[in-house]
């Protein structure tokens, strides 16, 4: 399907007011994720370190901490009080690191046997204490509790784990197979429910809607697609085409470029998406309105994240791998940019037209 467009003078961004935070890290960044409590935003990258900078007081950022892995870095994620952040790659480790811990290391907190793809906090009835779950190429998820070593339940899936999310009680898998695996976290020793990938490719990347309702998923096929959880809602999902373009004005030739990451604005609910064709746009699922277009960064865009109020919105242009190894030569763009988002930016139309 395609989305409707709203007027021209309020879909086009710019990029003049986009800011490079400072000590970047030294090859592609993989995942960006905001601290829900501060001005934090932590950085995962395939130099194998996780690097935290505080955005507090300058707008260009200061590192803070860091964390080493013995491997790419492919994801990273804070817990709920912002206090610890966790990462998780291909040294098949998961490590967090206490910000509150008077300058203590970060401690191995999972293990997988293979690759670590996806890592999360998230909170699981009659607990305690935050929990983690990582999604693993070795075709597994586990949960752990990190007062214990050893995983409090684990689910093994027929196909590696490509990403996952969670949010209130839905956790989403996606996996190499094209199946979307939920989990009721009530009850999160099994799977709710299974279905088959609406998009024809491979998966990319899921996001969860901010009520835990359903989840937007995103795919090498330069399409994206909204998705309800449940039976009675399912009916409202739907799909749609998005960082494609014209090689030639009137031509049948379209260049389809890969979705890289998909992020939720913590506040509106609307959504961003970034891909190969290093652009970002900013969407209105329910009115299935595109907010914001951007222009072309310089390369690809890698990972994004909205800041806690969504005041600020983080994009990494970096190699992306959707070329391979040999592609990731030396001329590629590396940094971390932060884009100031009015208001205007993410509300959803119908809000506008009240103003």
């Amino acid at each position: 399907m395609a989305f409707l467009r709203s007027p021209q003078q309020l879909t086009i961004g710019t990029l003049d007011k986009d800011l490079q935070l400072t000590s970047p890290p030294e090859d592609s960044i993989s995942s960006l994720a905001w601290s829900p409590a501060a001005n934090y935003l932590a950085a995962a990258s395939w130099d194998s370190k996780i690097r935290v900078y505080d955005v507090t007081s300058s707008n260009t950022g200061v590192g803070v901490a860091a964390i080493d892995f013995g491997g790419p870095v492919l994801s990273c994620h804070w817990s709920g009080n912002g206090q610890m952040v966790v990462g998780a790659g291909a040294d098949r480790t998961a490590r967090i690191l206490d910000l509150g811990a008077n300058g203590a290391p970060a401690q191995q907190v999972a293990a997988h046997d293979g690759p670590i793809r996806s890592v999360r906090f998230f909170e699981a009835p009659n607990t305690n204490a935050p929990m983690v779950v990582t999604g693993s190429w070795d075709r597994t998820i586990k949960y752990w509790d990190l007062r214990t070593p050893t995983p409090a339940a684990q689910l093994t899936f027929p196909e590696r784990v490509y990403s996952l999310d969670t949010k209130k009680k839905l956790l989403v898998i996606a996996t190499a197979d094209r199946n979307l695996h939920l989990v009721d976290l009530n009850n999160w020793g099994a799977v709710w429910r299974t279905r088959e990938s609406p998009l024809k490719h491979q998966s990319r990347v899921v996001t969860c809607f901010l009520d835990g309702s359903g989840f937007a998923l995103g795919g090498i096929e330069g399409r994206i697609s909204f998705q309800y959880a449940s039976d009675q809602d399912h009916a409202k999902s739907y799909s749609f085409k998005c960082h494609r373009e014209e090689v030639e004005p009137g031509k049948s030739v379209t260049n389809v470029w890969t979705i890289n990451d998909v992020s939720v604005h913590p506040v509106h609910g609307t959504f961003s998406s970034c891909g190969s064709d290093g652009t970002y746009q900013f969407w209105d699922k329910e009115r299935k309105n595109r907010l914001k277009h951007y222009p072309k960064v310089g390369g690809s865009i890698s990972a994004t994240s909205f800041s806690r109020g969504g005041s600020i919105f983080a994009y990494a242009v970096s190699y992306d791998w959707s070329k391979g190894y040999a592609h990731n030569t030396p001329n590629h763009p590396n940094k971390i940019m932060l884009h100031p988002v009015l208001e205007v930016d993410c509300q959803p139309r119908q809000a506008i037209g009240r103003r």
